[in-house]
């Protein structure tokens, strides 16, 4: 929810909060005359504001706000039930006291006195009342708030997931791709029928990847990087040097999560601009998977004479970054640089096991 409209929300409430308190005063004033047949109507309401000031108005914003702000954020959503009602009963106790003070300090009821000393357990439990409603009110209203935070952020990322599968889409059927591909196989064919079925299969295996493993929200990270596997060994087909691309994984996906088709964006968009074939390590691509993260790394060389920048491939680095923030938010880290004639891609996504 935008900011100008939750802060119209408060504007609204307190000022039919404090409607309210004028009514009563309307009231109230025939039954306050006659006891002062001196005292004129503008002093009385002097003296209701005074009354109104102690007995609800700062009661009612301090139990308002204290559970509005931090009762429901830092207790009621992370479920520490018996310490959100303690202090709720101490928010509204600590209400009553600062509104006993205004009383005290205005001249309306000293029940800090030995006078008025039988007054304070009904005004302690009248101001707790008036505190502990307006306390609630604000838990409803910040329950409103998030909870229409929450549905519009869904809405959001259903938006953009569909925004992405039309991306994948485009991107996993690269036309270019499957057709250098399978040249490259029919060409083997006549060479090595054997290693030609090998890599027949692979594509054959990334296609039911993309077809049907990427329906989903998580998949095994073994799996995706199984695909980059099969990607990077379908792209070696092109060329005779064994150097030209390095590929390292450390450690094991084990039953761990990830969102399909993050890597295979970076790892094209360098394929694409990768220089000369017969440089060796043109492309270096590195998995890491560590006890609480998942990192990837792809750097390549590129001409300095090619005047397309390499940000502008796969899907689009500005899309790939609203994407890991709808999916990691706080969880990740993608840093992008260049420098000289090679272009660096470093993710870091904090991923655990099931």
């Amino acid at each position: 929810m935008k900011k100008p409209v939750i802060i119209l929300l408060h504007l609204g409430y307190w000022m039919v909060y404090l409607l309210l308190l004028l009514l009563f005063f309307g009231a109230f004033v025939p039954t306050m005359a006659p006891q002062n047949r001196e005292l004129h109507l503008a002093d009385a309401f002097v003296q209701w504001i005074k009354l109104m000031a102690g007995f609800a108005v700062v009661p009612g914003a301090i139990g308002f706000y204290v559970f509005y702000s931090f009762l429901f954020t830092k207790l009621l959503t992370r479920k520490k039930i018996v310490v959100f009602f303690a202090a709720a009963i101490a928010t509204a106790l600590g209400a009553a006291f600062a509104g006993m003070v205004i009383l005290a300090v205005t001249g309306q009821h000293n029940v800090f006195s030995m006078e008025e000393s039988e007054a304070v357990i009904p005004i302690t439990l009248f101001i707790s009342f008036i505190a502990m409603v307006n306390g609630i009110i604000g838990l409803v209203m910040r329950g409103f708030i998030t909870w229409y935070g929450d549905l519009k952020l869904k809405e959001e990322l259903n938006r953009k997931n569909f925004e992405m599968e039309l991306a994948l889409i485009k991107a996993q059927m690269n036309p270019h791709f499957l057709f250098n591909t399978i040249n490259n196989i029919d060409v083997l064919i006549q060479k090595d029928s054997v290693k030609a079925s090998m890599y027949l299969n692979q594509l054959s295996d990334m296609l039911r990847f993309m077809l049907y493993e990427t329906k989903t929200e998580e998949i095994e990270l073994a799996k995706e990087i199984a695909y980059v596997e099969k990607y990077i060994a379908l792209q070696k087909i092109r060329t005779s040097n064994p150097g030209y691309i390095q590929y390292v994984l450390e450690g094991d996906p084990g039953n761990r999560l990830i969102a399909p088709m993050l890597f295979i964006p970076f790892i094209e968009n360098a394929f694409k601009y990768a220089e000369n074939k017969k440089s060796d390590k043109a492309i270096d691509i590195r998995i890491a998977i560590g006890k609480n993260t998942v990192t990837f790394e792809c750097s390549n060389h590129y001409a300095a004479v090619n005047q397309v920048s390499p940000e502008q491939g796969g899907l689009g680095n500005e899309l790939i970054r609203k994407r890991l923030e709808l999916l990691y938010p706080g969880n990740h880290d993608l840093r992008i640089s260049r420098s000289d004639t090679v272009y660096r891609v470093k993710l870091d996504i904090v991923q655990h096991e099931n």
